[in-house]
């Protein structure tokens, strides 16, 4: 957090630093908008789990934002959620994509930073290129129907082999690298190292604090994804991931009131869901966050 501070000159040549009252005004006012913000992004969650753990009909008469979980606590939304043999298989399928792309991708993505933070002859080049395939994608008609020439439509490998690679992430990668000291690298191509030592041993373990973000932002992507399992997966729902799972869940109970005997117990199923699809990613994420906030630099020579 930054302080406006002023700095008082001792006669024996020490200092200290004091916080002026615009400085101490100010990091009010920067943590009153962040705790503005956290409150935002957290009340929707915070409002389906304490939903999802509500009496079906009480919440359903209900009005308004609640707080508290309304009439009987019951976990019968889960019940109907997890009776539902699809929801494990998409998190099984979810796990897969995720622990697959975000692998396959974290090598190809250093490999291509390390390439291009070389100076290389057609550096350039290959920087243009990577940045055109950035701003000018493939679209999604084209790349169809290259994964049905390839037989890859309704297989994991539709969704694993396009999202492996990430033009950005390329770039974080390059920036990294192009951080390392010369000096190091030239001192480990004299002990004899190639370039996949200099690249996986000296060099990588000097920027994981970028590597440690693109892992961060592979897993949340891949988590989150959707939309290309319903493009690519329309028919082969065996390998759907669980989001896809949770739309279509959603939509089945939608028209809950309809029918017969009306079972509000359903009612839940939506907020049961939003927090089961959410709460892995939120508890697998500060394991990351203490690397991005630090900003580990392991090892090297700094020049």
């Amino acid at each position: 957090m930054a302080t406006r501070k002023v700095k008082t000159k001792y006669r024996n040549g020490g200092m200290v630093e004091k916080n002026t009252v615009g400085g101490m005004i100010a990091d009010v006012v920067i943590w009153l908008l962040l705790i503005f913000v956290a409150f935002i992004c957290l009340v929707p969650l915070w409002y389906s789990l304490v939903a999802s753990l509500s009496d079906g009909l009480t919440l359903y008469r209900s009005d308004g934002m609640i707080w508290l979980p309304v009439g009987d606590w019951n976990l019968d939304g889960y019940k109907h959620i997890f009776s539902n043999s699809n929801v494990l298989v998409g998190y099984r399928n979810t796990i897969l994509y995720m622990v697959s792309a975000t692998a396959l991708g974290f090598v190809l993505n250093v490999i291509g930073g390390y390439v291009m933070s070389r100076n290389t002859r057609y550096r350039g080049i290959m920087i243009l290129f990577v940045m055109f395939t950035m701003m000018f994608s493939g679209g999604l008609i084209p790349t169809y129907i290259v994964m049905g020439k390839y037989g890859l439509v309704n297989t994991p490998f539709a969704i694993i082999l396009p999202t492996c690679t990430n033009s950005f992430f390329m770039i974080m990668m390059m920036n990294g690298f192009g951080g390392v000291p010369e000096s190091t690298v030239e001192a480990a191509e004299l002990d004899g190292a190639g370039h996949l030592r200099i690249m996986f041993q000296i060099s990588l373990p000097q920027c994981m604090s970028i590597a440690t973000v693109i892992l961060l932002y592979s897993v949340v992507a891949q988590w989150n994804s959707w939309f290309q399992a319903y493009v690519y997966l329309s028919s082969a729902t065996e390998w759907w991931p669980l989001q896809l799972f949770v739309n279509r869940m959603i939509a089945e109970n939608v028209d809950f009131t309809l029918g017969g005997s009306i079972d509000y117990s359903r009612y839940l199923i939506q907020y049961g869901l939003a927090v089961i699809a959410t709460v892995p990613i939120l508890i697998v994420f500060p394991f990351f966050q203490k690397y991005i906030e630090k900003g580990a630099v392991l090892g090297g020579v700094k020049e």
